[in-house]
């Protein structure tokens, strides 16, 4: 197989070179994630046992909802409550 007469020599060394750093991050990169996947199973495994398999990681949820406002509107407020309440929707297109 010969090199094509198109592509530079520089672009055949950088296509290798980019090929091996891609290798070599990968080969790098899964050793890390095993090496590391035994420590983490461990911790984990202890962070449960002692805090009674349960996670925190989340907050406790509040049994019910915050505090509702509530404003009485007076008559007159009503009343142009509405009138803007039909004047956005008669204003809409159909």
């Amino acid at each position: 197989m010969g090199m094509p007469e198109h592509v530079s020599i520089l672009q055949l060394v950088g296509v290798a070179a980019l090929a091996l750093a891609a290798v070599i991050w990968v080969a790098v990169l899964v050793r890390v994630l095993r090496r590391d996947r035994e420590v983490h199973r461990v911790r984990f495994a202890e962070v449960a046992r002692r805090r009674g398999h349960r996670l925190r990681a989340l907050p406790h949820q509040r049994r019910k909802g915050p505090h509702v406002e509530h404003v009485e509107l007076t008559p007159a407020e009503q009343d142009a409550f509405a009138f803007l309440a039909r004047q956005f929707t008669d204003d809409r297109p159909a």
